[in-house]
């Protein structure tokens, strides 16, 4: 009883507030409360706000600018820089996706694409597969003095794998030289933590 009393008492002193909710259907409304408001009467005064709003947060800034990574050949970003004016601008004439399809657009140039299924989880194998897959056809850009843009969805931690492993397995590059040299081009970047041991572990 003393417990109950004490909360009670707590609860009294309490400010009023005003939460604006939005539910995953993108309803809003402002949810009231006072310190003599019990958690049942919430929803009685609660105020509609305009329902003409997402329930998740909208990307307003895409991201079309490709890093650049080792001049004039490996480039790196997500899937906001796979366009026909990029192709143009910086000259790519390969397309890694990593994870996500490379989307179905009329390139203004010939370019030549490979897709690579990817989970973004820190179980999914880098080494047995992707890595290998991934050297194989950046190298083939390098020999036919292409360029080659590496991209994911976001760009932030598959793909940014994918170029670490190109840069520590084909430019001799310890791990953290080859985080840090995406890291100053990409500051964005953060492989998951499985990504990160597997990259190190074959260091």
């Amino acid at each position: 009883m003393i417990l109950l009393y004490e909360l009670q008492r707590r609860m009294g002193n309490l400010r009023p507030t005003a939460t604006v909710v939005t539910t995953p259907t993108g309803v809003r409304y402002i949810e009231r409360r006072t310190s003599s408001v019990c958690v049942e009467d919430i929803a009685q005064c609660s105020q509609q706000l305009d329902p003409h709003k997402y329930g998740f947060v909208v990307d307003t800034k895409p991201d079309y600018v490709p890093a650049c990574i080792l001049s004039d050949f490996l480039y790196l970003g997500s899937q906001d820089a796979v366009s026909p004016d990029n192709i143009i601008k910086y000259k790519i004439t390969h397309i890694l996706s990593v994870g996500i399809q490379t989307p179905e657009v009329e390139w203004p140039l010939p370019v030549n694409c490979k897709f690579l299924p990817c989970l973004d989880l820190p179980e999914t194998d880098l080494i047995t597969y992707i890595l290998p897959a991934s050297m194989e056809f950046i190298e083939d850009a390098h020999r036919s003095q292409g360029c080659v843009l590496v991209h994911c969805n976001a760009g932030v931690s598959r793909s940014p794998s994918v170029v670490i492993g190109y840069l520590m397995q084909r430019r001799d590059m310890c791990y953290e030289d080859a985080y840090n040299l995406v890291k100053s081009w990409r500051p964005c970047i953060q492989p998951n933590a499985g990504f990160i041991q597997q990259l190190k572990m074959s260091d």
